[in-house]
C-alpha cells in the first residue's frame, strides 16, 4: 500500500485532480520524487511495524519457547528481557539494506504495469479486467525481481532477530550474519526459503495487485467518479480509497501469505532443512 501512496502523493499533490489524471503513468511520473517518497513511506511504515515482525518471527520459531504464547505475551517477555532495543533488532538492517530494493521493486512494478495496460488495450475485456489484470502482471514481475534480493536481506535480519534464543547462533552485525552464513552453509544459505518464496509470495504479490487495481477502480465508480469523468477527486478522497482498496486487497493476499510465511521463516532460520 505504501507504494501505491508513493505514486499517488508523487502525482496528485494538488487536491484538483480529475480522476484520469490521478491514475499513474510511468512516462509522466516524476522518478526522483516517486523513489525518495516511496523510500521514506516504506521506512516510516517499516518502522511501526517491525516489532510486530521481531514478534511474529520469534513465534514461528518452536525452539524459542514463544510458539504457544500470545503476541502480547511475547512482545511484553521481550521488553522485559531486551527492552526497546529488542523489539527493534534488525531494524537498522532492514531499513538501510532495503533501499535498494525497493527502488528494484517500484521500477520493475511501474514500468511493467505501464507496458501491460499497453498490451491490452486491444484485448476484448473489460475496463475492470484490464486494470486487475495488468496490476497482477505487475506484481508478478515485481516479486520475481525483487526477491533475489530481498530473500537474503529476510535471512539476514531474521538471524539478528532471534539470535540469543535456545540454539540459535550470536552475531556481531549483519556483515557477521553474512560471513558465518557462507562459511557453514555457502551462498545457498543467503537464499534459504528462496524457492518456497517464488512459488508463493509471487503469486501472493499478483494477487494484492490484482485486488488492489480492481478494488479501486470499483470504489471509484461507485462514487460516481468514471475515467473519462471531469470530476474532481479531493486529497483526503484518494487517500480513503487507496486506503480501502490496500486493506482489501492484503485481507485476499493474507490467506496465501501466512501459512506460508511460517515456513519460509523456519527455513531462514534453520530450524529443520528439507
Amino acid at each position: 500500500m505504501a507504494v501505491a501512496a508513493a505514486a499517488e502523493t508523487s502525482e496528485a499533490s494538488t487536491a484538483g485532480l480529475a480522476l484520469a489524471e490521478a491514475n499513474i503513468n510511468w512516462e509522466r511520473l516524476d522518478k526522483t520524487r516517486f523513489h525518495v517518497i516511496g523510500a521514506v513511506l516504506f521506512t516510516a511504515q517499516q518502522g511501526a511495524l517491525h516489532p510486530t515482525a521481531v514478534v511474529k518471527t520469534r513465534m514461528q520459531v518452536a525452539e524459542g519457547g514463544f510458539s504457544h504464547m500470545s503476541g502480547f505475551a511475547v512482545f511484553r517477555r521481550i521488553l522485559r528481557s531486551d527492552g526497546i532495543p529488542g523489539i527493534f533488532r534488525g531494524f537498522g538492517t532492514t531499513a538501510v539494506g532495503a533501499l535498494p530494493g525497493r527502488v528494484l521493486a517500484l521500477t520493475s512494478l511501474e514500468v511493467s504495469k505501464e507496458m501491460a495496460f499497453k498490451y491490452s488495450e486491444h484485448l476484448d475485456m473489460s475496463e475492470a479486467s484490464r486494470i486487475a489484470v495488468a496490476n497482477g502482471i505487475a506484481g508478478l514481475v515485481s516479486s520475481i525481481f525483487s526477491s533475489s534480493y530481498f530473500v537474503p536481506l529476510d535471512v539476514i535480519c531474521q538471524r539478528l532477530m532471534v539470535q540469543g534464543l535456545p540454539g540459535m547462533a550470536t552475531y556481531r552485525g549483519p556483515f557477521d550474519v553474512i560471513n558465518k552464513v557462507v562459511r557453514t552453509e555457502g551462498l545457498r544459505g543467503l537464499y534459504r526459503g528462496f524457492g518456497v518464496t517464488m512459488l508463493t509470495q509471487s503469486p501472493a504479490t499478483a494477487l494484492w495487485w490484482s485486488a488492489y487495481g480492481g478494488a479501486q477502480h470499483a470504489i471509484w465508480r461507485s462514487l460516481g467518479y468514471g475515467i473519462d469523468s471531469q470530476k474532481k477527486p479531493s486529497q483526503p478522497e484518494l487517500v480513503v480509497v487507496q486506503a480501502t482498496a490496500g486493506t482489501m486487497a492484503g485481507a485476499c493476499s493474507s490467506i496465501i501469505t501466512t501459512p506460508i510465511d511460517t515456513i519460509k521463516t523456519r527455513l531462514q532460520v534453520n530450524i529443520f532443512l528439507f
